[in-house]
């Protein structure tokens, strides 16, 4: 019977079984120091999409293949190397962006928002962003503006999109 059980968990080549361990082992460990990134949600900046102490996978290659796109939510890092925020990017590189009245307006076109529920009438001057900027903001725009961690980041700030 031990010897059915044995044969069934290492199957009929050992040291097969035993290359295929390694292997996945390997790749878990790559994946998981490499290729996504667990970030936890923390204050409400981006409420009601994103809830204080939700859980979150970042993917940290997909920018290496495609460029970041307006809409989306990623993680990045501001100010400080150390803090990742969740954020979401409302203009790429070159835009000029305007808030008026707490509408985003991007290229002289208010923006749609649907994720946005609660505004506030946030105001900031038009400006243009340089060839490798974006524009990330939180969602919870019913907060006061200078509540808000949001700008220009360099695009190298970004570390990945919000997978799930």
């Amino acid at each position: 019977m031990a010897e059915g059980i044995a044969r069934l968990v290492v199957g009929a080549n050992p040291a097969r079984t035993a290359v295929r361990a390694v292997v996945l082992i390997g790749a878990g460990v790559l994946l998981v120091n490499y290729g996504i990134l667990s970030v936890r949600g923390s204050g409400p900046s981006m409420l009601p999409n994103i809830q204080d102490g939700q859980l979150m996978i970042v993917s940290r290659l997909s920018f290496r293949w495609r460029p970041p796109r307006r809409g989306e939510l990623v993680a990045v890092h501001l100010d400080d190397d150390r803090a990742v925020l969740i954020k979401r990017i409302v203009a790429g590189p070159r835009d000029r962006l305007t808030i008026a009245r707490g509408v985003v307006e991007v290229n002289g076109v208010a923006l749609a928002e649907p994720y946005v529920i609660f505004r506030s009438p946030w105001q900031v001057a038009e400006f243009q962003l340089g060839p490798a900027e974006y524009f990330v903001i939180g969602d919870n725009r019913g907060m006061p503006m200078e509540m808000h961690t949001m700008g220009r980041v360099a695009a190298e700030r970004l570390i990945g999109p919000v997978i799930w």
